[in-house]
């Protein structure tokens, strides 16, 4: 919502807007731009009446400014259907999908689309460090779009991506997940398959590996669609592969036809050679860590290619990509202990951000701090997966939030090096005596988490 409203005002609209507990980076990138920000939900934001009211999911019948806005008879719509019918319509779209990997993968390719000359316009749920904005309108025919499967408004229960009509789409992966809304992955896959079926057949799906993505597909296609996944002696040779390689591979040149591309900072994160469908290849060295991340990047490349973006330019952009803020984004390193914030709230994620800093010899020890605040955590629908998720670190300190409704406790206490707080200062206070210079520390959720990030960095720096 906070994306639109940038977008809004951008086309000149003016913008106003309400929400409760914002927080950083959003909350910034509002006031920066202009834009009145109230707290809360009360019947007198709509006084004087706006021409026009966007409604993001997180309202519901019940909530003051939303029964104003029902009685006095107010223009409204929910934000993916302003997006689509405002901004969208006239665009070649490129939508990014699946649960995990949206916001890095459309930040990579909206910075990949930026470094052709195409000054595409995107909106993403999270700020990329190369742009400073989560959302800006741009100036050529090509739009990025985060597409997420969460519905779209209290009256429209549709999946917000099925307002955006791509023409080029991505679906990373697709899992169960927003509890809060879905019965199951059936249900989660139907509202997938109705965003293929708005691809025309002159578009092109790009998709990742995986049991689901193919049963979403097997309902139905009209378009072409080209696979991505890692290269490994069980792989299929076909779509899109990357694979590792190590500083004396790559440097000595494995393959010929592979072109080095130097990064700054690459001595801190990896290399990776990616093969396209016609068996070109070109290795990335970038700062970022992980194979989550070289999976995105790669379903980025793939997506610029079908706009015309040529294999090696979009590899030679990548080196610069700058990350995104909240996605295993280091804060600071206070008394020599580097202290992570990463957006990780579902197992899959956390066991990604942690097998990618356990993979890094420079980590030291790995220190995880984890909230399950999403919905499906809260939920307790992977509570039997959260140890084991973790197992990674070397010590883990999760908060059990007020209002679960099952015990944190009873569900990750006896694993080895994992201990629960009912208190984030706590919490704080057990990790800066844990951690040791050259140690990591690494904050895990989708939320404020209580201001954690902040308050680390001074205990720490104050030890």
């Amino acid at each position: 919502m906070g994306g639109l409203a940038l977008l809004a005002r951008e086309a000149g609209f003016e913008v106003t807007g309400s929400d409760r507990n914002i927080y950083p980076p959003m909350s910034t990138q509002l006031a920066d731009s202009g834009i009145t920000l109230v707290d809360g939900y009360e019947a007198q934001q709509l006084s004087p009446a706006p021409d026009y009211v966007v409604v993001g999911n997180a309202l519901s019948r019940g909530q003051p400014v939303v029964e104003a806005m029902l009685d006095q008879g107010l223009t409204y719509t929910s934000g993916p259907e302003w997006l689509g019918r405002h901004i969208l319509q006239a665009q070649w779209v490129l939508a990014v999908s699946g649960t995990h990997g949206k916001t890095s993968t459309a930040s990579m390719l909206a910075w990949i689309l930026d470094c052709a000359g195409l000054e595409p316009g995107f909106l993403i749920g999270g700020v990329p460090g190369n742009f400073g904005v989560s959302a800006r309108l741009g100036q050529g025919r090509f739009f990025v779009v985060e597409a997420d499967e969460y519905d779209s408004a209290f009256f429209d229960k549709r999946s917000k991506f099925v307002h955006y009509r791509p023409k080029t789409l991505v679906i990373n992966n697709i899992e169960f997940d927003h509890a809060d809304i879905f019965a199951d992955l059936n249900a989660i896959e139907t509202q997938f398959h109705h965003l293929v079926r708005c691809v025309p057949g002159a578009g092109h799906i790009f998709c990742g590996p995986g049991e689901a993505i193919q049963r979403v597909l097997d309902r139905g296609c009209w378009s072409p669609v080209t696979q991505l996944g890692p290269a490994s002696p069980g792989a299929a040779s076909e779509g899109w592969r990357w694979r590792p390689l190590s500083e004396e591979t790559a440097t000595e040149g494995e393959d010929r036809a592979e072109t080095a591309v130097a990064a700054e900072g690459a001595a801190a994160g990896t290399i990776w050679a990616i093969r396209s469908p016609e068996g070109d290849s070109e290795i990335l060295r970038w700062p970022l860590i992980g194979e989550h991340n070289v999976a995105n990047a790669t379903a980025a490349i793939a997506a610029a290619g079908h706009v015309g973006v040529p294999f090696a330019d979009a590899v030679a952009a990548l080196a610069s990509f700058a990350g995104v803020k909240r996605r295993l984004e280091l804060l600071g390193r206070p008394a020599g202990v580097a202290v992570y914030d990463d957006f990780a709230h579902h197992p899959t994620a956390i066991r990604a951000t942690l097998a990618a800093m356990r993979a890094q010899p420079s980590s030291g020890r790995v220190i995880a701090l984890i909230e399950p605040r999403s919905n499906t955590m809260r939920s307790g629908e992977y509570k039997e997966e959260l140890a084991l998720s973790a197992s990674d670190a070397d010590g883990v300190l999760w908060y059990e939030p007020p209002g679960l409704d099952w015990n944190l406790g009873h569900t990750v206490g006896n694993a080895a090096g994992q201990e629960v707080f009912s208190s984030v200062a706590a919490m704080i206070e057990r990790a800066v005596g844990m951690a040791n210079s050259g140690d990591s520390i690494v904050v895990m959720s989708n939320g404020g988490f209580e201001g954690i990030h902040g308050r680390l960095l001074t205990a720490l720096s104050e030890q």
